[in-house]
């Protein structure tokens, strides 16, 4: 086998082929922080990986790719029972009844010592070794695909350097699960980097791990299609796969298609131009409305977050569950039901003068007039965050104060972005102006 592999492809490379690209299905994975309430569209949201899922092998279908690739992490984890693998098998049997084959690496959440149950998988799947990196040669449509499933969950090798030389006159693909280099709120598990994945010759690398699409290279193509369901209010917008052409061992065509049933969104709201309560919900009925046109009728969970100084700041203060439950009236109303209010934050200020206020002859006066001097100095600024701040980021997690994602509190830019936060904040605390507006 392995000589026959080593050969070449027997294809003619007049030959066009399409193929989908998807990662992070975590089907059974539940969706996150998702508060139930009346009226809230709970019969949308259940199953939300399932009805993703079954949207890829439509499209599949749909599309007539002649093969799908899935980079990792196609279960949230081990199975609570086997309706998930029977799932996923009724699945690519749809395939397997076109002839579309199916190449799949495992990632941290479905490594193989997670799964204790498992299910022969149907003669269209191929599942890649974890012991090694295997290559799988697809002569019917000239591809070979090279990958390596995770083992366990915490893989920290770089899987990629050890992966084989491309097969001559084939289209390789290289599929993989990984961070790369590293890329926010994802652990840096596999990590490679750009140069060694350009090294190996590949036609094309299809990634996962990433949640957020992204295209990291065209020479070669190196891409994360992002999950095919977005499962928490950081993983918001559209999300889904990657469909392919290729001619002549060349991508000619890149095309994001959504595959969500449920997508997450933010609505921002400042209540500086919005006098009062009923004001405020015509926003969020026209920001709401807005959205669903562009979720193109899917069910939305929406964060709304609500800022600035106004005259409204007193009655959001007093009563934020009053608020609350107004706006999810409200997007019950605006939507059909269709949304579910996930969250709302309130961050407003009471409406200040703070230019009048630094004019003053008292302690209020002095205190905006030292905070804007001290904005305006950054020797000044240098020495608060030596002696203010060292403390603070020694309490920090490590994580925290040191690597790619280090929290700098003593940067100039970020102080300076502190202290314009503290000026409306504490003035507000202590100005008899800020309580009773």
């Amino acid at each position: 086998m392995l000589f026959d592999v080593l050969l070449f492809c027997q294809v003619d490379w007049y030959l066009k082929m399409r193929f989908l690209h998807a990662a992070d299905l975590h089907i059974d994975s539940p969706l996150r922080g998702l508060d139930r309430y009346e009226g809230a569209p709970v019969d949308d949201v259940r199953g939300a990986t399932h009805r993703a899922f079954e949207n890829l092998i439509t499209t599949a279908l749909r599309e007539r790719v002649d093969l799908v690739v899935i980079g990792g992490d196609l279960y949230d984890g081990d199975w609570p029972d086997h309706n998930t693998g029977l799932f996923f098998i009724k699945g690519v049997t749809q395939l397997a009844e076109e002839g579309i084959p199916v190449a799949i690496v495992r990632g941290n959440h479905d490594a193989a010592s997670k799964l204790t149950k498992s299910l022969r998988l149907p003669r269209n799947v191929y599942l890649l070794a974890d012991a090694k990196p295997e290559t799988v040669v697809l002569d019917q449509i000239g591809v070979a695909i090279h990958g390596q499933s995770f083992v366990t969950p915490a893989v920290l090798d770089d899987l990629a350097s050890a992966y084989p030389a491309p097969i001559p006159d084939c289209f390789n693909i290289g599929l993989l699960h990984t961070s790369l280099n590293g890329r926010p709120g994802h652990d840096n598990y596999a990590p490679t980097t750009l140069s060694i994945l350009q090294g190996k010759g590949y036609d094309y690398w299809a990634l996962g791990h990433v949640h957020a699409a992204e295209i990291v290279s065209r020479e070669p193509w190196v891409v994360y299609p992002g999950n095919t369901q977005g499962r928490k209010i950081s993983e918001s917008g559209a999300k889904g796969c990657s469909l392919l052409s290729v001619e002549n061992g060349t991508v000619l065509e890149h095309q994001a298609i959504a595959l969500d049933v449920m997508r997450w969104e933010t609505l921002s709201l400042d209540i500086a131009a919005l006098p009062d309560l009923d004001a405020l919900l015509d926003a969020a009925t026209v920001g709401i409305r807005g959205r669903l046109v562009q979720a193109e009728g899917r069910t939305l969970a929406i964060r709304v977050r609500i800022a600035g100084n106004g005259p409204l700041h007193r009655m959001l203060a007093i009563q934020p569950e009053t608020v609350e439950q107004q706006l999810r009236s409200a997007a019950i109303e605006a939507s059909n039901a269709q949304v579910w209010i996930e969250k709302v934050e309130l961050t407003t200020r009471p409406q200040l003068d703070l230019d009048r206020i630094a004019e003053r002859d008292d302690p209020l006066g002095l205190l905006v007039r030292e905070l804007r001097g001290l904005a305006a100095d950054d020797a000044a600024q240098n020495i608060v965050a030596e002696a203010a701040i060292r403390d603070l980021l020694q309490k920090l997690p490590l994580e925290l104060r040191e690597g790619p994602h280090a929290l700098r509190l003593d940067a100039p830019d970020v102080l300076a972005e502190l202290l314009s936060e503290v000026e409306g904040e504490l003035i507000a605390r202590l100005s008899r102006e800020g309580a009773t507006s």
